[in-house]
């Protein structure tokens, strides 16, 4: 039998898909705050290129680089075909890989295969996702341990999403009561809870309710980068919806500001930057401003709807890129460069 609200949901997917490869998505005012920031040159940087060192250990997984795929897609039969694309990239490049919510398996467990990833990507961290709103719809520890369980995740990510779904035709807009609910999932998952929001940004003030309920880490997913609420307006077919994601398209807590909020009370705490970063000198950058990891989404997206081979290249011009930085300012590996002693702010 078909489920009507299934088939919204796989329809949408497929419309996201296309508008954040194709449509202009970003914040047309807020930036990532990363451009207030260069690195001090070091003319005389006393390295060999080659000895440079960009391996970290993130939530106990061995990386070969700072760097994640961040969550985008699946459910669709060419968000399948980019998800191996991506799975792939992860094991080569030993890094992790999240895929998007997987909210639609719940109720059409057919298109698992779009998300199920395990095959291509035998060793790398995956992270499963489903948005931490359905907690307050009907999902709860067990459908989570099933999500888990068909990627064979290392990791599951709640994304917060408050504004999208306020912008977003008949949108689950029931966050209350979601901080004990997350608790009782960090408590009951055999693997570590990650909290991201998807291009709004997390203040240290949620940062500390997050880390007290229990959560293993935090992606901050700040503003600067892909606007969910302009997505949303250009898929809108009605008024109220394409004048809430117009309105709403610069709104949130830049990338940078995130960083440094959370960081002034945490300054160990398991910390990743998303939300526009587009190179390896973003990544350099947030990593400087206290992030483990920099999370890339729509640079990647967009060169694995070219080619596999589009996306292996432009991944090692961002490692490419990320070791320049650390050979220019004397950093011989990430630790140093994590001290942020080398970062200006510009004038």
């Amino acid at each position: 039998m078909n489920n009507p609200r299934a088939s919204d949901i796989e329809h949408r997917k497929a419309e996201h898909l296309d508008i954040c490869i194709h449509g202009d998505v970003e914040s047309p005012l807020v930036s990532t705050g990363l451009e207030r920031y260069r690195f001090r040159h070091t003319c005389l940087p006393e390295l060999d290129f080659d000895d440079l060192d960009i391996q970290t250990t993130f939530l106990g997984w061995p990386l070969a680089a700072p760097l994640l795929i961040s969550s985008m897609t699946g459910g669709t039969a060419l968000a399948g075909k980019i998800n191996r694309r991506l799975a792939r990239a992860a094991q080569h490049f030993r890094i992790p890989m999240g895929v998007g919510s997987q909210r639609v398996l719940l109720e059409q467990p057919q298109i698992a295969e779009t998300f199920a990833v395990r095959e291509v990507a035998p060793d790398t961290p995956l992270l499963a996702n489903i948005g931490a709103v359905q907690l307050n719809y009907g999902c709860g520890v067990d459908d989570c341990g099933k999500i888990i369980k068909i990627l064979d995740a290392n990791a599951l990510i709640l994304h917060l999403n408050p504004l999208q779904e306020a912008v977003q035709t008949r949108g689950d807009r029931n966050f209350k009561g979601l901080l004990p609910k997350i608790r009782d999932l960090c408590q009951q998952l055999e693997v570590p809870v990650i909290v991201k929001e998807v291009g709004n940004g997390i203040s240290g003030a949620i940062a500390d309710q997050l880390i007290q309920a229990g959560v293993a880490a935090i992606d901050v997913a700040g503003a600067g980068g892909t606007s969910w609420a302009k997505v949303e307006a250009a898929r809108a077919t009605d008024p109220r919806q394409r004048a809430l994601g117009q309105t709403f398209a610069d709104w949130g807590i830049p990338t940078a500001d995130c960083l440094q909020d959370i960081r002034e009370n945490h300054p160990d705490y398991p910390l990743i930057a998303s939300g526009g970063l587009k190179n390896g000198l973003d990544v350099a950058k947030a990593i400087a401003l206290g992030a483990d990891l920099g999370g890339l989404a729509r640079p990647f997206l967009q060169a694995a709807h070219i080619s596999e081979e589009a996306l292996f290249e432009h991944i090692e011009i961002t490692l490419g890129e990320l070791k320049t930085v650390l050979f220019c300012t004397g950093c011989k590996n990430l630790s140093q460069l994590h001290q942020g002693s080398s970062l200006l702010r510009n004038p």
